[in-house]
């Protein structure tokens, strides 16, 4: 007996509002922006369409500024932030994506399609939103 499984896709899961900052930018405009969007992470913006996009987090932050006590509007986005980073498609399946998040210890993974990005994922969003999903009803994804 062959039973099909659902197919839930990272476009399914992702969040849509993420933030982004020129790479130029300091860090205290960082935190500026992470405070008032209430997220953790920005993407930092291509410089031209040969360039890749880049992440910081808030862990850069406190390791790379708070725990060496370094003054955050001295220190620009560029000098911490991740990059390249790895990036999903979103038509991947989340269970694929879960692996990934796994074995390369990811906590956020822009969605990219056609060179731009479209959403962020994160391992909550494929276990509280994807996951979720398959356990109600494996089948159809719901109750």
């Amino acid at each position: 007996m062959n039973q099909k499984v659902t197919l839930i896709r990272v476009r399914d899961v992702m969040k849509t509002d993420f933030g982004k900052i020129d790479r130029i930018a300091t860090v205290g405009e960082a935190l500026k922006i992470m405070k008032s969007l209430k997220t953790s992470v920005l993407i930092v913006n291509k410089r031209d369409e040969n360039d890749e996009y880049g992440m910081i987090t808030s862990g850069d932050i406190a390791r790379h500024v708070l725990a060496k006590d370094r003054a955050p509007d001295r220190v620009n986005v560029y000098e911490i932030m991740s990059k390249p980073v790895i990036s999903v498609h979103p038509d991947m399946d989340i269970r694929y994506c879960s692996r990934l998040f796994a074995e390369y210890d990811l906590v956020r993974a822009p969605v990219i399609e056609n060179q731009e990005i479209i959403g962020m994922v994160s391992p909550n969003s494929l276990v509280l939103d994807g996951l979720y999903r398959l356990v109600q009803d494996p089948l159809t994804g719901s109750r």
